[in-house]
């Protein structure tokens, strides 16, 4: 199977969504400057997180658009294009606010924006606090790449006849309202009684991750593109119909590599979702399966930021053996085979039904 960056790479597809990301950071630059020198602090940092992306939403949304009749060069490949790069600015926007959120010290192997910013602060003796300054510059960054995002699609469907240009930003503009939605959802999850009904907190952590990042990470990328194609209802709930349990597959392989992963992979220290305290599928199923002791560790441990690595350990046995790992790599493979499935019976070209379809898979089967 190709993997993703080859996928990502096939039709020169991530060099030009990295060159229409680097002609908006130029001219955002330029513009901040004129406002405020010292702010340039602000998209020098947006750069260098844009710069590790995996371009998969704009993949998705791109193939979308060519499995859809939009032509390998001329103006419909152009805006499916920019409409990827304005998919990668909002994912800078939702991570960099997400960050701040859980407190995490990394993303993507690097310290994350408030982490950066709040060491500026220190190192220069500036006065106040510190870590507030460094979560203030990170929020006001999130909000800087939402405007960025927003101009990207307004540039993206300029072009295009009024009603699919309309038809686009509305499917946009209603995907990042179901970001934000998903966030304050993950932070109230986190804040409820947890552990007495497990199957009441399985229902409420699906509904999280697929308002928080299954639709944006998939459904809505797919949709968006069969929007720039101008396809009709019957192509566009094909495109809902395999895009919904592929971004479920997507965040759920997210939460396994949050316990499991690599850390040399990953870019985040192992087990960091447990220091988190996220109230993950995994967590659910481990909670209904684990005997009193297995559950009564998690329970204690769950959102504890100085876990040492051999309690770490001790919760990935834990979850292990009380089978939750293997039912949800189980849940994974369920539904990305329907997501597939949904693939083969939609009316798309057959070339790009290909690449969507180990696109798909290379989504799911991934270690970082």
């Amino acid at each position: 199977m190709p993997t993703a960056t080859a996928l990502v790479d096939l039709e020169n597809l991530r060099t030009d969504v990295d060159a229409a990301l680097d002609q908006h950071l130029e001219a955002l630059a330029a513009e901040v400057s004129t406002v405020g020198a010292a702010a340039s602090a602000l998209t020098t940092q947006v750069a260098a997180l844009l710069s590790g992306g995996k371009r998969l939403r704009a993949a998705f949304c791109y193939w979308s658009a060519r499995a859809h009749g939009v032509p390998a060069e001329g103006p419909g490949r152009d805006a499916a294009v920019r409409a990827g790069a304005a998919l990668e600015l909002f994912q800078a926007a939702a991570l960099l606010h997400d960050d701040v959120m859980d407190a995490s010290d990394t993303r993507r192997g690097r310290p994350t924006a408030h982490r950066v910013f709040e060491a500026r602060h220190s190192g220069a003796r500036w006065s106040g606090d510190a870590g507030r300054f460094g979560t203030a510059a990170a929020i006001l960054l999130g909000d800087l790449c939402l405007v960025a995002c927003q101009r990207e699609m307004a540039a993206a469907v300029a072009g295009l006849p009024a009603g699919r240009a309309a038809a686009t930003r509305e499917v946009f503009d209603a995907m990042q309202t179901e970001v934000v939605v998903g966030q304050y959802l993950d932070v109230l999850v986190q804040a409820e009684p947890w552990g007495l009904d497990p199957a009441s907190d399985e229902q409420r952590a699906r509904a999280v991750l697929r308002a928080k990042s299954a639709r944006y990470s998939v459904e809505r990328p797919l949709v968006l593109g069969a929007l720039l194609a101008g396809a009709g209802p019957e192509a566009l709930a094909a495109m809902t119909a395999a895009g919904t349990p592929l971004g479920e597959a997507f965040q759920l392989r997210d939460d396994v590599l949050g316990v499991f992963g690599d850390p040399a992979v990953t870019g985040k220290p192992a087990g960091d979702d447990l220091r988190e305290g996220k109230r993950t599928v995994l967590v659910a199923r481990t909670m209904a399966n684990a005997d009193g002791a297995g559950r009564e560790l998690l329970a204690t441990s769950l959102g504890d930021p100085d876990l040492d690595a051999g309690t770490v350990a001790r919760l990935r046995d834990v979850i292990t053996s009380s089978g939750a790992l293997a039912e949800v790599e189980d849940l994974i493979a369920q539904l990305t085979g329907q997501a597939l499935d949904a693939l083969g019976a939609a009316d798309l070209d057959e070339r790009s039904r290909t690449v969507l379809a180990d696109l798909a898979r290379a989504a799911v089967d991934r270690a970082a």
